[in-house]
This record gives C-alpha cells, sequence and structure tokens, in this order.
C-alpha cells in the first residue's frame, strides 16, 4: 500500500524510543523507577469513579459532538471562579476527548501556511500543522527569557504565514508559567495578523509555588483566542480523556461543524464524571500537594548529584540542568543505567533541550523517597 509519507518522515514518536529503553532495563532484571513519561499514576478519586459508574446506563448513545449542556454549564463554572471569567457555555466552549484533541486538529479548521510551536515543547502540535497540509515553525525558547516565547521573534512575515500560534503555560517540559502581559502582547499580535493564539494549560492546577498560574481566559478580550484545558492532570484522570476547549465564539462554532466528521466526542458516561471532577476543588488541592511532596522528597538528592533546577513553578516536571553539561541522552542513558531512573532527555522536545532532562513526578512519594536513596547511595 502506499502511506502518507510523512508517516515515515515524522519517524518514531519520541516517548516510544523510551519505552524500547526500559523494556531493555526491565530485560536486565532492574527495578525501573519510571520518571519518563508524564502520565499520572494517582489513583483516580472513589468519587469520580463512583460518578462514571453510576452514569453508565441501559444505553449507550452516541454522543453528541457539542457535548453535555451540563458539562459546559460545569465547565463554565470553574472557569469563572478560577480566572473570573464568564464565558457563554452555549456559545464559547466545547468539551472534548482530552487536550491533544485540539492539539492536533485545531490546524484543520484555519487558513494560513504555518503553525508555530515552541521548542521546547509539546511535539503534537507540530505534527498537527503537518498532517493538516501546513508547515510547522518552531519558535526557540531560552533561559534568558525564562523559556517563554519572546515577542520580538514574531515578526511580519512570520505572523502573515500562521494559522496558529501555540503556547504552552505552565509549559511541558520546563515548567515555566506565562505572565498575563506576556498573554496579553501575544494575544494583540495574533489578533493584528488574524491568527489565532491558542493556550495549552494542561497543567494550569498543578504548581509548586507562589501564586495560582494565569489563563488566557483572564484576557480582557477572546477574540482570536482559545484555551485548552483537561482533567488527565489535575484529576487524575488521564486514561478518561476529557478536556474542554474554550474561548473564540467563531472557532468555537466552526469545532462544532468540523468535530462530527471525526468521531471524537467524549463517551456521556465519562462526561457526567466530568461535570462530578470540574465543581470539586479538594480533590485536586489534594493532588497539587502530593506532587508538591514528591518534589521535596526527590529534588535536594538531585541537586547534590549535580543538576540544576533549570525550571519554571509549574506542572508536575522538574526541568534540570545536567551535571558538568552532560548531553541529554547520554545523561539519561547514564542514569538508567547507573540507578534503574528513568528519565525523559531534554532533546525529546526540540534541539533547545540539549543539556537538559525533564522528571516527572509520576511514580508514589515512596519511590522518590527510593529514588533520592539510590542517588545518595553513590
Amino acid at each position: 500500500m502506499r502511506l502518507n509519507p510523512l508517516i515515515a518522515e515524522l519517524g518514531t514518536y519520541p516517548f516510544t524510543r523510551l519505552d524500547d529503553a526500559k523494556a531493555a532495563g526491565a530485560a536486565r532484571g532492574a527495578d525501573l523507577i519510571d520518571f519518563g513519561v508524564g502520565e499520572p499514576r494517582e489513583e483516580t478519586p472513589a468519587f469520580l469513579r463512583a460518578a462514571l459508574r453510576d452514569a453508565i446506563g441501559p444505553l449507550a448513545p452516541y454522543p453528541k459532538a457539542v457535548g453535555l449542556p451540563e458539562l459546559r454549564a460545569a465547565i463554565a463554572g470553574w472557569a469563572e471562579r478560577r480566572t473570573g471569567r464568564a464565558l457563554d457555555p452555549e456559545a464559547e466552549i466545547i468539551p472534548t476527548l482530552g487536550a491533544k484533541e485540539v492539539v492536533f486538529h485545531l490546524p484543520q479548521l484555519l487558513a494560513g501556511a504555518a503553525v508555530a510551536t515552541t521548542s521546547p515543547g509539546y511535539p503534537v502540535g507540530g505534527r498537527g500543522a503537518r498532517f493538516a497540509g501546513k508547515a510547522s515553525v518552531t519558535l526557540p525558547l531560552s533561559p534568558e527569557h525564562g523559556w517563554l516565547p519572546d515577542p520580538a521573534a514574531l515578526t511580519p512575515e512570520l505572523m502573515r504565514s500562521l494559522a496558529v500560534l501555540w503556547i504552552n503555560t505552565p509549559n511541558n517540559p520546563t515548567g515555566a508559567v506565562a505572565p498575563l502581559a506576556l498573554l496579553a502582547t501575544l494575544a494583540d499580535r495574533c489578533r493584528e495578523f488574524d491568527v489565532v493564539l491558542a493556550s495549552d494549560e494542561a497543567y494550569s492546577e498543578l504548581w509548586f509555588s507562589g501564586d495560582a498560574p494565569t489563563s488566557a481566559l483572564q484576557l480582557d478580550d477572546l477574540t482570536n483566542v482559545c484555551v485548552v484545558n483537561t482533567l488527565s492532570k489535575r484529576s487524575a484522570m488521564a486514561g478518561y480523556r476529557s478536556g474542554f476547549v474554550a474561548g473564540d465564539a467563531r472557532l468555537i462554532a466552526a469545532l462544532k461543524l468540523y468535530r462530527p466528521s471525526v468521531g471524537v466526542a467524549p463517551q456521556e458516561h465519562v462526561q457526567r464524571a466530568a461535570i462530578a471532577a470540574w465543581n470539586d476543588e479538594a480533590h485536586v488541592v489534594a493532588v497539587r500537594e502530593r506532587y508538591r511532596a514528591k518534589r521535596d522528597a526527590l529534588l535536594p538528592a538531585l541537586l547534590e548529584h549535580g543538576f540544576r533546577d533549570a525550571g519554571g513553578p509549574g506542572t508536575f516536571f522538574l526541568w534540570l540542568a545536567t551535571p558538568d553539561g552532560e548531553r541529554a541522552e547520554d545523561c539519561a542513558e547514564r542514569l538508567l543505567r547507573e540507578h534503574a531512573l528513568v528519565v525523559a532527555p531534554g532533546t525529546f522536545f526540540g534541539p533547545e533541550g540539549e543539556g537538559y532532562v525533564r522528571v516527572a513526578l509520576v511514580p508514589t512519594v515512596d519511590r522518590c523517597r527510593e529514588a533520592a536513596a539510590r542517588l545518595a547511595a553513590t
């Protein structure tokens, strides 16, 4: 058969390579502690599991692409409590199949030759651009700019080519949090050239210190702006695949036309569980505190081992400069070989990640303490 040449051109998804390394370590009998993939391993709270179970009825109708009105209302209520933004649940919100659905599919809706994403950053936005027939443009991030986009890089020539400018705040992998002033500058720049500013805020409810991260929903004007969020991290519901996109009503209307063709609406019983999740904050506070406890258990040992904390206060990741400028993949391989610890090389997120590794604080607190003990033993 004749495959789309992009399949071969894009190559293996980076974390598939990490799976191969873990399999080789396990084959040697190593007791691996996996900080590589950012998949929450917290128990989904019991009341959310009960809400899912109770929502499973004798019939299983196709879910509507616009989502349950009760879920849209719950998301609007959460957004107003969290950001102060009063969203119209009919016109400005769509429940989605997690965040990745929107990150991949958004370029399909919009005219423009290219999509801009950040590096280091989440790779799906660039892949979605390519499958939509658009060029993928990367905006380099650097420690000099706090791992945040530099508006000076948004030249008129670049902006005229774009359909979407993606920003991820708090950022995966660096943990950097964009201040509201930067979001406002980016939104103004996008409106000037009729580009969509898309803010991926999947980690918005997880932070280690300071105030809650800002959201693009706090902008005075949501024209040409959309925000994507998910229950995967805040509520330990990764496998439920439940999130939302909110913002400019014109974009939401376009998504309503597009999504029935691709069949990505969450199942109704998942949407019922999502209503319970967006309506409760106590479990999110508990999740946040557990991640802080993991950081406190592991980070001092990493610093003693020669790493430098180079990231921001958001997400559940540690973004670490490698000891003595060690290459990212060499460092990850060494930690696996010498300590049976799995981390993600920074280069998985773009060439700007060279010299860094990302540590996802997803093992239990006890396993984080064990990892610290392994590092301290050498």
